[in-house]
C-alpha cells in the first residue's frame, strides 16, 4: 500500500479546486493493495479519483477514495508497423502522448494537452480533434472489486462510445482500472479533419507527428484556461446527439452551425455544444464566483471560493438557455458526487 490519508482536503485534488474533504483517501500502486484493502477494510462506499480533472465535489466525500500512483510505461510489443505499450492507471496521459510523439509512433497525437490520468481514459474514452482514445486502447486491466480478482476486457468488450463505455454503465462503482494497453502504429496516419487543426498544422510545415501535437496544444492553450490559475474541468457539457431531422430543422435557420457525423449512424447527428451555448450568449456570462469562460462556452470556471453546487446551479442555467433557444438538451459529462 502506498499511503492512506484520513480527513484529508481535496482542494488540490480536483481541477476545480472546490474546497471539500474526503473521510479516507488511499493511493494504491497494484492489485494486491487493493485486494489487501478491501479484505481488512471492504468500504460499502468509495470511489476512484485520478488527477482530479473530470470531478466535481458536491460535498465532503465520506467514504473512500482510490487514487492509482503507479506511473510506470512497458513496451510489450516492437516490431517495424506497431508498438504495443501498456502504461499502468497512475500514468499522466499527456506525458504518454509526448512519449509516443518523440518514439515516432501515431495514434494519440490529437488527443494531446487532455488533463487526465491513463486509468482516466478508458472510462469517458476521452476524445478531441476528431480522435477517442479507443482508436488506440486494446486492453483494459481491472481489478474486480466483488471477486477481488484482475480482469482483462478486449477493446470490443468495453463498449466504446461517444464519452461512453462500459465503465461507465454496467461496471460502474464494480471496478478500478489498473492498466490500459495500446497499439500505436510506426506508419504516419495524419488525423487533420476537424476544426482548425489543417489550417495550424499547416503553418508550422505539415502533417508530421510534432507539428499536430504543437499544434493542438497551442489550439487548447488559447481556449482552455489552465486549472491552476482558473478552477475548470475542461470540457463541462457533452456534444449533443440529435436526430437528423432536429440537425436539419436547425441548419435551415442557422446555416453556419457546426455539426458532425456520428459514425455507423446515419440517422443522428452530433452537435457542438459549445456553440449551442455562444449562440445562447452565455460566452463569458458570470454568476458571482462562477461563470461561462470567455474562451471556450463548454468551459464552467470557479473565479475563486465556488462550491459544487454553485458550478451546478449555473450549469442548470446554461442547459435551460440552450433547451430554451434550440429545443436541444446537453448535458454535463463532468462526474458529479
Amino acid at each position: 500500500m502506498k499511503r492512506i490519508y484520513s480527513n484529508i482536503s481535496l482542494a488540490s485534488r480536483n481541477s476545480f479546486g472546490v474546497e471539500q474533504q474526503a473521510t479516507t483517501l488511499v493511493e494504491f500502486e497494484c492489485a494486491e493493495d487493493l485486494r489487501t484493502y478491501f479484505e481488512e477494510h471492504n468500504p460499502v462506499k468509495w470511489y476512484v479519483l485520478g488527477a482530479g480533472n473530470n470531478t466535481l465535489f458536491m460535498q465532503d466525500y465520506d467514504g473512500v477514495l482510490f487514487t492509482p500512483v503507479n506511473r510506470k510505461r512497458t513496451i510489450l510489443c516492437s516490431n517495424d508497423d506497431y508498438v504495443e505499450l501498456r502504461a499502468e492507471a497512475g500514468h499522466d496521459w499527456d506525458e504518454l502522448v509526448e512519449w509516443s510523439v518523440n518514439e515516432g509512433l501515431w495514434g494519440i497525437e490529437n488527443l494531446s494537452a487532455i488533463p487526465s490520468s491513463v486509468g482516466a481514459a478508458p472510462v469517458q474514452n476521452i476524445g478531441a480533434y476528431g480522435a477517442e482514445a479507443k482508436d488506440a486502447i486494446t486492453t483494459v486491466e481491472y481489478f474486480d472489486v466483488e471477486s477481488r480478482s484482475v480482469v482483462r476486457l478486449t477493446n470490443a468488450d468495453c463498449h466504446f462510445a461517444y464519452r461512453e463505455s462500459i465503465f461507465k454503465q454496467e461496471l460502474k462503482g464494480k471496478v478500478i482500472i489498473l492498466a490500459v494497453e495500446f497499439k500505436l502504429s510506426r506508419h504516419a496516419k495524419p488525423n487533420l479533419g476537424y476544426g482548425d487543426v489543417i489550417s495550424e498544422v499547416e503553418s508550422r510545415g505539415g502533417a508530421t507527428l510534432r507539428n499536430i501535437r504543437d499544434a493542438i496544444c497551442a489550439i487548447r492553450s488559447r481556449k482552455l484556461p489552465d486549472p491552476k490559475v482558473l478552477g475548470n474541468a475542461g470540457s463541462f457539457f457533452k456534444n449533443p446527439i440529435v436526430e437528423r431531422s432536429v440537425a436539419d430543422e436547425l441548419l435551415a435557420k442557422y446555416p453556419d452551425m457546426p455539426h458532425y457525423a456520428v459514425p455507423g449512424d446515419d440517422d443522428h447527428v452530433k452537435l457542438a455544444a459549445g456553440w449551442l451555448i455562444d449562440k445562447s450568449g452565455l460566452k463569458g456570462y458570470r454568476d458571482g464566483v462562477v461563470g461561462v469562460h470567455d474562451r471556450q462556452a463548454l468551459v464552467l470556471v470557479n473565479h475563486g471560493g465556488a462550491t459544487g453546487g454553485d458550478v451546478m446551479r449555473l450549469a442548470g442555467y446554461v442547459c435551460g438557455k440552450v433547451k430554451e433557444n434550440f429545443g436541444v438538451e446537453i448535458s454535463p459529462e463532468v462526474n458529479v458526487l
